[in-house]
């Protein structure tokens, strides 16, 4: 794959090229802020963007606000996130988009060739990964166990290819059903299994954490 790596850290960022490369991978771009990310992006239109959250010239959020910026001008760009720590919100709102390709790696697990490796497949191939550690935090947030038994049949059907990664619009098509119809399904689902609307939480990726948490 064609692959464009933003890291403020030269050391991380050399790493993670040498990696990449190791494993056959073609880095077309190698860049230290979020404005040379979408500038690089753009020009070069790789097949994959890893990028860090906390990029210059704030060292804030920029990283992640033009990740979601590229994905927002292409929606099926793979786009694989760095955190040094578990950022709850942060994470919650890249998993947010209804779109798959998405992934939330904490930096410890870049030490781990084969783990990196793995995550570069899974969201290029249109999965979702997501850090253990995040996991564990995002179902910190919502204690108390719903069960699926809630759920009708309908219902667990519309969760179960949620949790394959689908869209809404991908999910109508599988059920022959309309995106109005699965849009309310999504919406008993919610309910069902208690999730509350908070501005720093997302219901979707936490209906589908419970999912596979039930269902492991």
């Amino acid at each position: 794959m064609r692959i464009v790596v933003a890291e403020d850290s030269v050391l991380l960022r050399e790493g993670l090229v040498r990696i990449l490369e190791f494993h056959g991978h073609e880095v077309v771009g190698q860049v230290g802020t979020a404005v040379e990310l979408l500038a690089a992006a753009r020009e070069l239109t790789p097949d994959l963007v890893i990028t860090d959250v906390r990029m210059p010239p704030g060292n804030s959020d920029e990283g992640l606000r033009a990740a979601l910026e590229l994905r927002a001008e292409h929606a099926d760009l793979p786009v694989l996130v760095l955190s040094q720590y578990v950022e709850q919100t942060y994470a919650a709102e890249l998993l947010s988009s209804d779109s798959a390709s998405v992934g939330y790696l904490l930096k410890d697990r870049v030490g781990d060739i084969e783990v990196l490796a793995a995550a570069v497949r899974q969201v290029a191939l249109g999965g979702t990964v997501i850090d253990p550690q995040v996991v564990r935090q995002l179902l910190a947030r919502n204690r108390e166990r719903p069960t699926l038994a809630r759920l009708t049949a309908r219902e667990r059907q519309v969760l179960d290819l949620m949790a394959q990664g689908q869209s809404n619009a991908a999910i109508a098509a599988n059920l022959s059903v309309s995106e109005a119809a699965v849009a309310k399904h999504i919406g008993n689902v919610f309910d069902k299994l208690d999730l509350a609307v908070a501005p720093d939480i997302h219901r979707r990726v936490l209906a589908v954490l419970t999912y596979l948490r039930e269902t492991s």
